[in-house]
């Protein structure tokens, strides 16, 4: 899912290895893929890491996740009357689905497929007013209880049943990308998809990397701006929010973020939720499932997870814009 997050990594440090002597530079990759930008920068002796390599990295992931492909893997399952064998990259990721979907009571649910596509955030735009009677029918096509994964095989109970990995696909092709900078030897990096981020560092120089959070304005028209500036060490940050991607019904904005137990989008408090974790899949997952909450239920829940922090962004009662933090993230805050 979209989120909107900044790194700033500054000037370019030099620092002298104490096994080779060799000055760290950094180096810059900036490209398009799985439907948005992505720019790695890392800290290294030599161009260990190359663009070719990034774009096969995510080409492969997007063969199995992208529903854009026609011939993904994921659109071969959704078109198929009882399930199909999977990949490697589409196992983990629907088995890390199905953890957090147990965890989050069923808030995070990757069978919404149909009711985003019928909500018009799928491939094809919405052609028709939205009707009760028509969510209903596709409800029966809803739940993760319908579908099934052994071994690598995923199975469906209702040959109707379809996925959207979407809300935690970008997060994963976050961690594989680090990853294959990691088994480079590489240690100081920042990897973002889409405002998805993943970290390591320090710099070279000992400074730690920052990372800008982005929040809507006070003026519905105007652009996000930077809200706050964070800094840590090591790990993964990512954001769901409703405040740039939606439709309009007359004055009333239509979220893209569906509630998987109602059909209809989300109309609660909730602006953003932006998820500190140790890798990007988890806090992907996690921030669409803030989202779903209230902003007691999300501070409960986030205290209860002892590997999450979060920023949270709502509207109050009186209609006036708030923010809150747990204390895990204020200690990442520098401004």
């Amino acid at each position: 899912m979209q989120s909107h997050l900044k790194y700033f990594l500054g000037l370019t440090f030099i620092f002298l290895s104490a096994a080779n002597y060799l000055p760290l530079r950094e180096f810059k990759i900036n490209g398009y893929a799985q439907g948005t930008s992505y720019s790695i920068s890392y800290f290294a002796a030599d161009s260990l890491v190359t663009q070719t390599q990034v774009d096969s990295i995510l080409n492969v992931i997007d063969l199995s996740m992208s529903l854009y492909k026609p011939n993904s893997a994921i659109n071969k399952f959704n078109l198929a009357e009882n399930g199909i064998t999977l990949d490697s990259h589409f196992a983990k990721v629907v088995k890390r689905s199905f953890d957090i979907f147990k965890d989050s009571n069923g808030l995070f649910d990757i069978t919404v497929a149909p009711l985003v596509q019928y909500w018009g955030f799928g491939p094809a735009s919405l052609k028709d007013k939205p009707n009760t009677q028509t969510i209903e029918n596709i409800m029966q096509c809803v739940g993760m209880d319908k579908i099934e994964l052994t071994k690598n095989y995923l199975s469906k109970k209702k040959a109707c049943v379809s996925i959207d990995l979407n809300g935690i696909a970008q997060g994963y092709s976050v961690d594989v990308v680090a990853d294959f900078i990691l088994a480079k030897g590489i240690n100081v990096f920042v990897v973002e998809i889409g405002g998805e981020l993943r970290v390591k560092g320090p710099k070279p120089d000992g400074k730690p990397i920052r990372i800008g959070i982005e929040g809507p304005s006070e003026t519905p028209a105007a652009e996000p701006k930077i809200k706050h500036i964070m800094s840590f060490t090591e790990g993964a940050v990512t954001t769901s929010g409703n405040y740039r991607k939606y439709l309009t019904n007359g004055s009333k904005k239509i979220s893209h973020l569906i509630n998987p137990k109602t059909g209809y989008p989300l109309a609660n408090e909730m602006i953003s939720a932006t998820v500190y974790a140790p890798d990007a899949i988890t806090a992907d997952g996690y921030d669409n499932v803030l989202m779903g909450m209230t902003i007691k239920e999300a501070l409960s829940f986030v205290s209860a997870h002892k590997n999450l922090e979060a920023y949270l962004i709502y509207t109050k009662p009186d209609g006036k814009i708030a923010d809150t933090l747990t204390t895990g993230f204020k200690k990442m805050m520098i401004k």
